[in-house]
């Protein structure tokens, strides 16, 4: 199973302290032109919701449940808000209590193709132009059902007008040197020839996440990570990487003297989730971070591709979306040459963007989970993909930069 790349982060929350940058933005002009990710919004997709009886070779309760033989209930339970399913043609019954307003407690399952199609008809609905692809190590027992995923995806990608790209998570993969080589020419690269396939300055994207943490889980060095990126480069490939918080500026969870290895990447999309849960937290990270980052990828011709999160629901982090706005308002102000939300379907950690309960009765009884009313303003289940959509027009100046939301939650 696909570990979580975000347990070891939550350690190191105090990372990065100030580094005496200015609060300004780099006026230096982008390193690439608009393509399919600079300048547009990228989602992280993670795909990875299964149910027993779904047909997937995994045949478990794929990421729902702990117990993933068993269906989720409160006392096995994965995920920390519950999705809005009635645009689902489909549903897979839990072991929960109907839900408060009398509903049956289902859940979807991502081998569905309906279940993608809508994923990415909401995309394209809401202004989410291009769709990251998790991937993990392929050589483990999810591999098969990963391999059925990316066809699926490739198909409802082209079926809606929306860009994707393979993100390989080498988070736990001890084998990725040669491994995710091999994967690429064997599997992934045939995705290439999709019309919907991403392309930026005329070349096949790629996103490779976890180079760089210094945890148990990401234990190569620089040259080994080298390696990787150059070999993707030699196959003609625009290389992303997601990289810790503190790539630049050193710190908790962050190993020494990858630098170099970073300036290698194309574009480099630093990791947000757990270091940020509000508006001033955004602020600090923008002036101590940002601007900061900004300016070495801009020096580097390297592009800048932050992070925006919407907040973990179980955490009370949303704020009806004004923790979310700042960001957007954060990275946009300072020249960021893409954003890229985490994410489109994390149910597990609650900071999904797509459609979710908006209030207590379309939650199980008795589950505990929070709605998106947590704090007392209602917000339609869609609203942070239209957040999203603002999010997105403020990034391509089709708005003005504004640090009041203009999106009404209801």
């Amino acid at each position: 199973m696909g570990l979580s790349r975000r347990t070891f982060l939550a350690s190191a929350l105090a990372a990065a302290a100030s580094t005496g940058y200015l609060p300004t933005a780099s006026a230096s002009p982008q390193a690439s032109p608009v393509g399919d990710v600079v300048g547009k919004i990228t989602v992280g997709y993670q795909g990875w919701f299964a149910c027993i009886g779904d047909g997937a070779p995994i045949n478990t309760w794929w990421h729902w449940s702990q117990n993933a033989g068993q269906a989720p209930s409160p006392s096995n339970n994965n995920i920390k808000a519950w999705p809005d399913m009635r645009e689902f043609t489909r549903g897979y019954q839990t072991a929960y209590a109907n839900l408060n307003n009398g509903n049956p407690a289902t859940l979807f399952s991502s081998y569905d193709q309906q279940t993608v199609d809508t994923h990415f008809a909401w995309m394209h609905q809401y202004g989410c132009d291009t769709a990251a692809l998790q991937r993990f190590n392929p050589n483990s027992p999810e591999g098969p059902t990963r391999d059925a995923m990316a066809g699926k995806v490739r198909s409802a990608a082209e079926g809606h007008g929306v860009k994707f790209y393979i993100m390989y998570d080498v988070t736990g993969w001890s084998t990725m040197q040669s491994e995710i080589k091999a994967d690429w020419t064997n599997k992934m690269s045939k995705h290439t020839a999709s019309s919907a396939y991403a392309r930026q300055n005329g070349k096949p994207v790629v996103c490779i996440w976890g180079f760089g943490f210094s945890d148990g889980n990401h234990p190569w060095d620089a040259g080994t990570c080298l390696d990787v990126i150059n070999w993707f480069k030699g196959q003609g490939c625009y290389v992303i990487g997601g990289v810790p918080r503190a790539w630049r500026v050193g710190g908790a969870g962050t190993r020494t003297g990858f630098l170099d290895t970073y300036h290698a990447f194309n574009m480099i999309s630093p990791w947000m989730v757990g270091a940020i849960k509000n508006a001033g937290e955004s602020d600090n990270i923008y002036n101590t971070i940002n601007v900061g980052d900004q300016a070495d990828c801009n020096s580097h011709g390297i592009d800048y591709q932050p992070c925006v999160l919407p907040g973990d629901v179980s955490e009370r982090q949303r704020a009806h979306g004004d923790f979310m706005w700042r960001q957007f308002y954060n990275m946009v102000r300072v020249g960021a040459q893409g954003i890229y939300i985490s994410m489109f379907d994390e149910f597990g950690e609650g900071n999904q963007i797509a459609k979710t309960a908006p209030d207590g009765s379309w939650v199980p009884a008795g589950s505990g989970l929070w709605a998106l009313d947590e704090d007392g303003t209602w917000c339609s289940s869609d609203y942070y993909l239209r957040l999203t959509a603002d999010g997105g027009r403020m990034l391509k100046k089709q708005i003005a930069l504004t640090a009041t939301r203009p999106t009404s939650p209801g």
